[in-house]
């Protein structure tokens, strides 16, 4: 039993986190020598913070951080740092298993849904709206996506065998890329291999192939993958002015 305020909540999710902080976070290096990269702070809160205190906002209050790399200096992190309210476990990974394999590890999960993120990422997505159109739509994995534009720097032919049949002089195409979040049903991931590498595009290619209910849930807010330093100094301007 609970006691919500919602003047101090936004919404009550039954969903468990699932963060994924084990990566060596290369191209950041040398900032990621000694500090993981999730620890790494944009503003004057750590970028796992950012996170994880988003998806509190939300009411979840289960959470399982998958670590590998420097994974020591997170769990003392949040020995400092208390979280009142809140179920935290350690999944250390000897091994790396990839953006997903860390869930076999898993002994229970506290709700039937999952949310799963990476732990790099700045964004100010709904993540109520995002649980109420996985439910409404009875997914059994919701993958949300950013549009990325690509810009053609030439004509494009359509072909019909070696003629043209018309063309597109320098055309943009937009597409929805992969935005690193994901909301899955509970039991999706005991079919994941234990402790062996595996990626979320792995359980998302066997759902398609399986004529599961994969859909996509477009980002329209705030989002940032932090994997370049040009990523990271972009992180430290727009802090300044989004309000996660």
């Amino acid at each position: 039993v609970n006691i919500i305020n919602f003047r101090l909540l936004k919404s009550y999710l039954p969903m468990d986190a699932l963060v994924m902080a084990g990566g060596r976070g290369t191209r950041l290096s040398p900032l990621t020598d000694t500090v993981p990269k999730p620890l790494l702070k944009v503003g004057d809160k750590a970028i796992i913070d950012h996170n994880i205190d988003r998806l509190r906002s939300f009411g979840i209050d289960d959470f399982h951080i998958s670590i590998r790399y420097l994974g020591e200096q997170l769990e003392e992190h949040y020995k400092r740092r208390a979280l009142p309210g809140i179920n935290l476990n350690f999944v250390w990974e000897n091994e790396p298993l990839g953006t997903l394999g860390g869930a076999s590890l898993i002994e229970q999960f506290h709700n039937d849904y999952v949310l799963i993120t990476n732990s790099d990422l700045l964004t100010t997505l709904d993540y109520e709206d995002f649980f109420l159109d996985f439910i409404e739509k009875e997914a059994d994995m919701s993958v949300a996506s950013v549009p990325y534009q690509v810009d053609v720097p030439y004509a494009v032919l359509e072909m019909n065998n070696d003629r043209v049949i018309s063309f597109k002089e320098k055309p943009s195409y937009t597409y929805q890329s992969n935005g690193g979040i994901y909301i899955v049903k509970k039991e999706l991931l005991e079919q994941i291999p234990r402790n062996q590498f595996y990626n979320a595009t792995d359980l998302m290619e066997k759902l398609i192939n399986e004529a599961s209910k994969l859909i996509t849930y477009p980002i329209y807010q705030y989002w940032l993958d932090i994997g370049k330093p040009e990523d990271f100094a972009k992180a430290q301007s727009d802090i300044k002015r989004i309000d996660l």
